[in-house]
Parts: C-alpha cells; sequence; structure tokens
C-alpha cells in the first residue's frame, strides 16, 4: 500500500511525522522481513466492524429517532443507500484516490492516481505496514477499514437535509460528493504524499477528514435545499429519543473502532486512543447537560446525547495524540460551544440543518482540531516531543481545517447543484406534507 491513514494518526502517539505505509514490495530492502501480525489484523477487523457499527444500525437509528415519524424510513433508507454506494464507489476508485500510487507532478498533494482502481493489484498477500518496523496487516484489512470512514462521512452530511431532499438526488450527490471532496481531503491529509500529511497536520481519526468536511458539508447542501415547510414556526420535535438514545449508545461503542483502530495496532497508542474516547466523551455529555441548566433548562435526554456527540466528534483527532485530562478539556469545551451553536447561532441565523449536523460535526470538529494543537504539548499531558511549539502547530492546524472548510464549500455547491439539475432534488410539497416514508418509498415506519 502506497499511502496510510493511519500514519497520521500516529504522530500524536509517537511524534514520527514523516513515514509512508509502503506495500511489503515496496520498503526498503534492508528493513526486516514484513509478517501479517495476527493480533494486529484481528483487532483492525474487529475495529472495521465497530466502524460499520455506527453507520448501521448506530447512525441511521440516531438520526432516525431525530426525525418526525413520517420520514423515518426515509431516513435509515437515505443513510444505508448511500453507504452502499460509498462502499462500491470505494473499491472502484476511492481507494486509489486517496491512497494509490503518487503522481509524478504536485498533484499528489491533493489526489492519487488511478492505477489501483477496482483494487487492482492487491491480493490476500498484499500487506500494509503498521508503525512497528516488519510488522505488518492485510491490505485489504486496510482497504475495509477506509472503505467505512468514507461510508460514515457521506451518511452524516444527509442530517441537514433529511424530510425534503429525493432519494434519488441524495443518490447523486453522494457519488459526486465523495468523489470531489471526501476523496482529495482524504488523501491530503492522510496520505504520506498528501499536503497537510507533509505539513505535519494532526488529525488521529477525522476531525477534518470526516467531521469538519461533513459538517460544513452539511450546511451548504441546506442552504442550497431551503428550509422544510413550515421551519421554524411549527414545532418539528424528535419523534423517539427511545430510538435516538439506542443509536447514542452504538456510536459510542463503534467509535472506538473509529479512533483506536486508527493506530492500526493492538498497542499502547490504541489504548490512549481508547481512554480518550471513553473520558472525553462522558464530560461532552455531562457538560451539555450543565449548559441547558446553567440557560434556565432541564438537562434532557436529547442533550445528553448531542453531549455524547459533540464530545465523541471533539476528541477524533486528537484520540491519540493528547492526554487524558486533555481531552476531558477537549470535550466539555467543545460540547458546550456546540450547545450555542445549536440554540443560539442556528436561530438567529435561521438556518435549517434539520439534525444539526453542523452544530455538532462542523463546530465541534473545528473545536477538536484546534484544540489538538493544544492537548499534544507534554506540559498537558500530551505525547509531544519536549520542544513541542503550540504556536506553529496552531498554524499548521488552522490552516488544515481554512483549507477544508473552503474545499468541502465549493465542492458540496458542486454536488448539490448537478443533483438538482439532474434529479430535481426536493421532493414536492404534497410528498413533504405527506412525508417521505409513504411519498418516496411508499412504506411506513408505524402502521398504527
Amino acid at each position: 500500500m502506497t499511502f496510510s491513514k493511519k500514519i497520521c494518526g500516529a504522530l500524536g502517539a509517537t511524534g514520527l511525522s514523516l513515514f509512508a505505509a509502503l506495500p511489503a514490495w515496496a520498503q526498503d530492502a534492508a528493513a526486516p522481513a514484513a509478517t501479517v501480525e495476527k493480533g494486529d489484523t484481528a483487532w483492525m477487523m474487529t475495529s472495521t466492524i465497530l466502524v460499520f457499527l455506527m453507520i448501521l444500525p448506530g447512525l441511521a437509528l440516531f438520526y432516525g429517532g431525530l426525525a418526525r415519524s413520517k420520514n423515518m424510513l426515509s431516513v435509515m433508507t437515505q443513510i444505508g443507500a448511500a453507504a452502499c454506494l460509498a462502499m462500491l464507489i470505494w473499491v472502484m476508485y476511492g481507494y486509489s484516490m486517496a491512497f494509490g500510487p503518487d503522481y509524478t507532478s504536485g498533484l499528489s498533494n491533493f489526489v492519487s492516481t488511478f492505477d489501483k482502481a477496482f483494487l487492482k493489484g492487491i491480493t490476500p498477500a498484499s500487506q500494509a505496514a503498521t508503525f512497528t518496523a516488519g510488522v505488518e496487516i492485510p491490505e485489504y484489512v486496510f482497504v475495509c477499514f477506509q472503505m467505512t470512514f468514507a461510508a460514515i462521512t457521506v451518511a452524516l452530511v444527509l442530517g441537514s437535509v433529511v424530510e425534503r431532499i429525493k432519494f434519488s438526488a441524495v443518490m447523486v450527490f453522494a457519488a459526486i460528493w465523495l468523489t470531489i471532496v471526501y476523496f482529495p481531503i482524504a488523501h491530503m491529509v492522510w496520505a504520506a504524499s498528501g499536503y497537510f500529511f507533509k505539513a505535519g497536520a494532526l488529525d488521529f481519526a477525522g476531525g477534518t477528514v470526516v467531521h469538519i468536511n461533513a459538517g460544513v458539508s452539511a450546511l451548504v447542501a441546506c442552504l442550497i435545499l431551503g428550509k422544510r415547510i413550515g421551519f421554524p414556526k411549527e414545532p418539528m420535535a424528535p419523534h423517539s429519543l427511545t430510538l435516538t438514545a439506542v443509536g447514542t449508545g452504538l456510536l459510542w461503542v463503534g467509535w472506538f473502532g473509529f479512533n483506536a483502530g486508527s493506530a492500526l495496532e493492538a498497542n499502547g497508542s490504541a489504548a490512549l486512543a481508547m481512554i480518550n474516547t471513553f473520558v472525553a466523551t462522558a464530560s461532552g455529555a455531562l457538560f451539555w447537560m450543565l449548559a441547558e441548566r446553567v440557560n434556565g433548562h432541564k438537562a434532557s435526554a436529547l442533550g445528553f446525547c448531542s453531549g455524547v456527540i459533540a464530545g465523541l466528534v471533539a476528541v477524533t483527532p486528537a484520540a491519540g495524540n493528547s492526554g487524558p485530562f486533555g481531552a476531558i478539556v477537549l470535550g466539555a469545551v467543545a460540547s458546550i460551544i456546540c450547545f450555542y451553536a445549536v440554540t443560539v447561532l442556528k436561530p438567529k441565523l435561521g438556518y435549517d440543518d434539520s439534525l444539526d449536523a453542523f452544530g455538532i460535526h462542523g463546530i465541534g470538529g473545528m473545536i477538536g482540531a484546534i484544540g489538538t494543537a493544544i492537548v499534544y504539548s507534554p506540559a498537558l499531558g500530551g505525547p509531544g516531543a519536549a520542544d513541542y511549539e503550540i504556536g506553529a502547530k496552531l498554524l499548521v492546524q488552522i490552516e488544515a481545517v481554512v483549507v477544508t472548510i473552503i474545499w468541502a464549500s465549493i465542492g458540496t455547491a458542486i454536488a448539490i447543484f448537478i443533483a438538482k439539475a439532474i434529479t430535481g432534488l426536493r421532493v414536492s410539497q404534497e410528498v413533504e406534507y405527506e412525508g417521505l416514508d409513504l411519498g418516496e418509498h411508499g412504506e411506513r415506519a408505524y402502521n398504527y
């Protein structure tokens, strides 16, 4: 394999900044003979399944419960179908674009070649390097692990546009968005030849690639699509916080594969990511409910679920790049800021982000990505070197955040307008009133 996403994650745990995950046949002849480590392979296969659990049923139930009952099945179907499409596109050309062989020109800063399209040249014997010399995992496992990241990221975007977007538009949008937005950003941040990887950007498991990318795209998509009929005058409360709570729990469990799996090995780096995923999330959940109380509201189940996701989002880039105390602080800060983004900023600006994809994933991802530069410092318990300089790293992190915002905004606008030209984008008023379950899929989530 030419590149490895985990390499950037290892920056936080090892302090190594320029090490490429190469296929066995491309490694230095003087290196130790590479062998497949069965324990690491088993952990990575488990992590891959955990990330898939985050999509189906985790995200489907989380988002579905937040929607109105007449749209429950449409939300779940959109998420499932978009994820399936992402998996097929990943195998066809996405993996090659993100982690394939380099171009010989400066284009390699932004994308890889199509030389591994349809996984050309990959066999059961192909190996991907870990961070221990001579220890590798099967490349197919790495392909699958990264595939689940692409699938959940495009599904996250849909949280802002549910309850009024056509199913056909979702599919067209997903195909284009993955191609021009997700794959290039994944390459820039996680591939050894990527622009931000070479600049030393810290993103252990997807603060920029997944959360800022998805959150900003969600905002742009909902602005172009327009508000739901009746928003914000009519109540549009979640129809089942029970299902949302179940989805929240599944997301938290799956996130251990998301974060700890990004260490690519069952080692101390994975253990650090694991404990940080526990404590940052716990902090986020409690501080969101505390923010509710401070602002004169009751501590709510919805607030708990929202705080859990905010904490998870914030710790994603810092999972292996922070000590536990830094993770706790990061989760708390992100949760409070996300609370105000959802309850103050959104109503003030008037945009209809149906399920707060931008308010939590976009804003939380920005806080996490920038905050990672701070919590990485050894003075705060992070794994950075003794001579680590917060200021210099902050500039790199901010640059990565800004470029991701710009790239995602432009790419999403292109994808949405193409989807609109092909499908019309939005359902009719009759279908929106009736609900997309019946109008788009001919089914009901609940038969009373």
